[in-house]
């Protein structure tokens, strides 16, 4: 759980600090991984009626919600990125010629791939996104929810997929210690796939 406590504008900042961690085919995940930041708190009570588990507090408790979302046309705007790269002399032009028709290519002939890629690079935006938070002795707590029902209360374009709704803030006092996790051996296998099917926890 975390602290009613309202953050200030340094999660922008937080989210500057996540930017900086990730690349992919010269995509950054950040630009076509996108966040709709929810500190309304009127917003953030009809989200609380979106999520799997019915009702969930924090989403109503929580001073900020970050809703990521993977945007199925962010290869559109590679070329640009490409050319500020290029121009800062970071990229040979021939390099960057090659990498935008390769993920046009990609992306634009294939939906599904473009879908894939907006999901798992959303992800690893989220994840970076609450690693940052962590450094800043902020929680972060993923939330199930409806993507129907929050693409509709935040009027989110449908070029954009719903990937993660991050709940930040302060941790509050008594939280519960961390769960059981499985043990390594159950989740890390070397140069062989692994069923996985013993469910022993510690």
């Amino acid at each position: 759980m975390v602290e009613r406590r309202q953050l200030t504008d340094e999660h922008v900042a937080l989210w500057r600090e996540g930017c900086a961690l990730l690349e992919a085919v010269g995509l950054r995940e950040y630009d076509r991984g996108v966040s709709a930041r929810v500190t309304d708190e009127r917003v953030k009570e009809r989200l609380k009626g979106t999520t799997i588990a019915p009702n969930q507090e924090r989403v109503a408790s929580a001073p900020l919600i970050c809703l990521i979302l993977g945007d199925l046309n962010g290869h559109n705007r590679l070329e640009g990125i490409l050319d500020e790269t290029v121009h800062a002399g970071l990229l040979p032009r021939e390099v960057a010629d090659v990498w935008f028709t390769m993920a046009n290519g990609m992306y634009g002939s294939d939906p599904r791939l473009a879908r894939d890629e907006a999901i798992r690079s959303g992800s690893l935006a989220a994840m970076t996104l609450m690693l940052a938070a962590g450094n800043r002795g902020y929680v972060s707590c993923p939330i199930g929810f409806n993507p129907v029902q929050v693409m509709e209360i935040l009027s989110i374009s449908d070029h954009y997929v719903p990937v993660m709704m991050l709940t930040v803030g302060r941790p509050a006092f008594g939280n519960n210690p961390r769960r059981a996790r499985l043990p390594v051996d159950q989740v890390l296998a070397f140069n062989t796939s692994h069923d996985f099917l013993t469910l022993r926890i510690y």
